[in-house]
């Protein structure tokens, strides 16, 4: 059910602010070196797995890090998008409604790209680029794949996976949300299982910035309030057109 109230939910946002505040504290500290370790554990362990021995695989990963796969993930996202709409139990006017919070969610996305590019100066290539001598899934195959990135950090595609499926939790409920969470972690494996991105540009980059940043507009009136601006805006133009 779509909760589009205005609830200020400051416990909750304290704590996923606090969550992502740990991340950034886990990814900072020069005690720690547990992101270091699990990224080349996550690569090498994966890259490995890409050899001419294992062309079921091979073709797998390519194909799922060809341009066509992120069409298919467009379409995955606008299945469960048309899910949770017709999970809404007011039926008048929920399309207005669901695309209020569509271009709300859009907006948020578009605000959290420009944002993290003017606050975080820093990025890096990926493992296949600072890595020489490993398997690279564009030499394995004779079609056009990705499997590197001089800037990979954080991974945009995961950060609106994730922000999408943040929409979802409260806008649509928990039920739409573990789908779309399942759909994140499926959607964004492919760029770490190439080494065109390393597992933190995912796990750390993209889910540390929803956690700060998305709960100031899903557990404020912030969110709510943008949708349901646009949602009035998109009935008054509906009523000036012909035949309304």
């Amino acid at each position: 059910m779509p909760q589009t109230d205005s609830t200020f939910a400051l416990g909750r946002l304290l704590i996923f602010n606090l969550l992502g505040a740990l991340l950034v504290f886990s990814w900072l500290s020069p005690d720690l070196l547990f992101w270091t370790e699990l990224d080349d554990a996550v690569f090498f362990t994966t890259n490995a797995w890409l050899h001419e021995g294992n062309p079921a695989w091979v073709w797998l990963v390519a194909a799922t890090n060809a341009r066509l796969f992120d069409v298919i993930s467009l379409v995955v996202l606008l299945v469960i998008y048309l899910w949770a709409i017709s999970r809404d139990p007011l039926r008048e006017p929920r399309l207005l409604r669901w695309g209020g919070i569509g271009i709300t969610m859009l907006l948020v996305a578009v605000f959290m790209a420009q944002g993290v590019r003017l606050v975080i100066d820093y990025s890096h290539p990926s493992p296949t680029v600072v890595y020489q001598e490993v398997n690279r899934v564009t030499e394995l195959v004779d079609f056009a794949t990705k499997d590197s990135s001089g800037a990979s950090f954080p991974d945009d595609h995961g950060v609106n996976l994730f922000l999408f499926t943040a929409f979802m939790w409260r806008f649509a409920g928990r039920k739409v949300m573990l789908v779309s969470l399942v759909a994140a972690v499926i959607l964004s494996a492919p760029r770490i299982l190439s080494g065109a991105h390393w597992f933190s540009d995912v796990y750390f980059g993209a889910i540390a910035i929803n956690l700060i940043i998305a709960p100031w507009f899903l557990l404020t009136p912030i969110g709510p309030a943008m949708a349901r601006g646009i949602t009035a805006g998109m009935a008054r133009v509906q009523a000036l057109l012909p035949g309304r």
